[in-house]
């Protein structure tokens, strides 16, 4: 069925509850019953290189579910029950959606961040007490195989490494050039290391013991991005089956074709992309193990919409900038929409999509503690440029805010906490850590999702701010008080308070503002490397230090970050503005009950100069 608007939402619900409804109980009973549809239909494809004439590899649905079932007898044989984890620290390729599934159906699944540094992966796989870890071989240009190794060294219940040479899918001469180049990986962990391809072949095609038709959990994903100590979420088969109905009943059919250069470790690509696909029976293409971020891919984008004549584009704010700078050189008249979630969508930058590929965006909101999605806009109906849809069938939002001690209601338009009930949500058991789960539910139902926010009168959900305090730079999420304790470390510190500054490519970088003791001394460049040297996390380092005289602080004594994003947000867009050479400035930026952060800007240049400098900002402006 089409998506028009949240009454396509109501009418799914009145025709039954969702415990009514006929989907299947398990992940491999889900994916049986599509390769009993559609078995020679193509199921996921995987170019290693980015060419559009590149070697690529295409598993059908028949082949996939076989492949499935030998992935998930070969974790059987390893010893992984139903409540052991199988984690795995890779990037994408067809072995990553291999190990999801087989993990999940033998096990419990574990997806690991590649790009975190081998003390958070240790962590991740101490807390989730993964006997198994599923990683790549040695392999040039990249140190995901020795991180993994560093890492399991340091978590002594992994007893089985098993890896994946991604050479299999070189031609010559590359191929032949892998062994001479490979770069060497000694271990000093005591797991025993296997071949993933070579143990996979020794499997039946089909399960060797019984797919039992009840709900378990199934996943465990980590949040937090790229920095910090994540907290680990836990998913059922029954949330992750609902993702995946969301996406066949309201979006994908077997006719389409899905482009995702996302990470199969994030719920984006895996649950809402990969589970649609499942229930659908929609063919889902993953270009180069990084993505969006593997050599090439924007500069071949297009001709690689062509090649496998693309139906929807997957995508996310930093990636549509970043191909809005190549030129639209290939036939895409295939492609009915593009969607983008992680972080707000500027407007500009919508308005530039739309223009120059002749594609609509779709916003929606999703995140990992709800198992996926929470909202989209419809794809056949009104999009409400900024906003994040509309609430997705089985799902209810409400906006809440504290009142004398208590969690109230928000009228419309009032912003709130958003508060999410749906399947995906598990009450009282979200994290791993039953402490993390304390206070963390609205009328022990709704899961309080640390976003701000607030609910128009059509029912469009519209995202403010993050209660949560996240840094999110291109989607990945950054905790500020790694920054801020690493500063605290300096003898010259005395207060540090990180936020995010806005930009027009990442959305936000890392900033910091700093107090200093009496009688300190240090430059902010001094702050920089200090920072560099003691955030173990590159992608945190702050792009920006400033030393104040004294910092903003509550009445307990707390940094108040408000202030410290509007100083932010009037530094950078007077930079802008005075670099696109307007006369024009940033008096004051104001809290607005609907918009959040707005600046006010004075000047004598005309609304559309201006918006062509600013538009491309997630925060808004208005005139002084």
């Amino acid at each position: 069925m089409g998506f028009a608007s949240i009454e396509d939402s109501l009418a799914l619900e009145k025709e039954m509850s969702w415990e009514q409804r006929d989907v299947a109980k398990t992940l491999f009973g889900l994916l049986s019953e599509t390769a009993d549809k559609f078995p020679e239909r193509p199921a996921i494809s995987y170019q290693l290189l980015s060419g559009p004439q590149d070697k690529a590899e295409t598993l059908n649905w028949r082949s996939l579910q076989q492949k499935t079932a030998q992935a998930a007898n070969m974790f059987r044989a390893l010893g992984i029950g139903p409540e052991d984890v199988v984690a795995f620290v890779l990037p994408n390729c067809n072995e990553t959606a291999l190990t999801i599934l087989g993990g999940a159906v033998a096990g419990v699944v574990n997806p690991i961040n590649p790009l975190l540094n081998v003390d958070q992966i240790s962590s991740i796989l101490r807390e989730t007490n993964a006997k198994v870890v599923v990683t790549l071989k040695a392999f040039p240009k990249t140190d995901v195989g020795q991180k993994t190794a560093a890492a399991v060294a340091q978590a002594p219940n992994v007893k089985t490494v098993l890896e994946i040479d991604l050479n299999r899918y070189l031609t010559p001469p590359k191929k032949w050039l892998v062994p001479l180049l490979r770069p060497k990986n000694p271990v000093s962990h005591n797991a025993e290391v296997m071949d993933f391809t070579e143990k996979l072949s020794q499997q039946a095609t089909t399960l060797n013991f019984e797919d039992i038709q009840k709900d378990r959990v199934a996943a465990l994903f980590h949040t937090g991005g790229t920095t910090g100590m994540p907290k680990v979420a836990q998913h059922t088969y029954s949330g992750m089956i609902y993702n995946g109905w969301l996406g066949g009943v309201l979006s994908f059919t077997v006719d389409d074709n899905v482009i995702c250069p996302l990470p199969l470790f994030h719920v984006f690509a895996c649950h809402i992309i990969l589970m649609s696909a499942l229930h659908s029976g929609a063919h889902v293409i993953f270009p180069t193990p990084a993505g969006y971020r593997g050599e090439g891919v924007f500069d071949n984008f297009w001709k690689l919409v062509e090649r496998w004549k693309i139906t929807y584009i997957i995508t996310v704010p930093t990636a549509a900038a970043a191909l809005m700078q190549r030129p639209v050189d290939a036939d895409i008249s295939t492609v009915k929409n593009a969607f983008s979630g992680s972080s707000p969508l500027p407007l500009e930058l919508f308005k530039r999509f739309e223009k120059a590929s002749n594609v609509n965006i779709i916003e929606g909101y999703g995140l990992t503690e709800v198992t996926a999605l929470v909202s989209c806009n419809p794809t056949d109906g009104l999009k409400k440029v900024g906003s994040v849809g509309v609430r997705l069938p089985y799902t209810t939002v409400k906006i809440v805010r504290s009142s004398a001690g208590e969690l109230v209601e928000c009228a419309a338009n009032e912003i709130g906490e958003i508060c999410v009930s749906n399947p995906g949500v598990w009450p009282g058991n979200t994290y791993t850590e039953a402490a993390k789960n304390v206070d963390l539910y609205y009328e022990d139902k709704f899961l309080r999702t640390g976003d701000l926010g607030r609910l128009d009168e059509d029912g469009y959900l519209w995202i403010t701010g993050r209660a949560k305090d996240l840094i999110i730079r291109g989607g990945h999420n950054i905790d500020p008080a790694q920054i801020e304790e690493a500063l605290l470390g300096h003898a010259s510190v005395a207060f540090a308070g990180a936020i995010g500054q806005p930009d027009v490519h990442s959305g936000e970088l890392p900033c910091v503002y700093v107090e200093l003791v009496a009688d300190g001394e240090v430059t902010p460049n001094e702050l920089k490397a200090f920072c560099e040297e003691h955030v173990p996390e590159r992608a945190a380092h702050p792009k920006y230090v400033e030393i104040l005289d004294e910092l903003p602080k509550t009445a307990v004594g707390k940094v108040f970050k408000p202030d410290l994003r509007k100083r932010a947000i009037t530094r950078i867009f007077n930079a802008a503005l005075s670099d696109a050479g307007l006369q024009a400035s940033v008096v004051e930026v104001r809290d607005d009950k609907q918009l959040g952060m707005i600046a006010c800007v004075s000047s004598e240049a005309s609304d559309s100069e201006i918006t062509a400098v600013l538009g491309g900002f997630a925060n808004t402006w208005r005139r002084a």
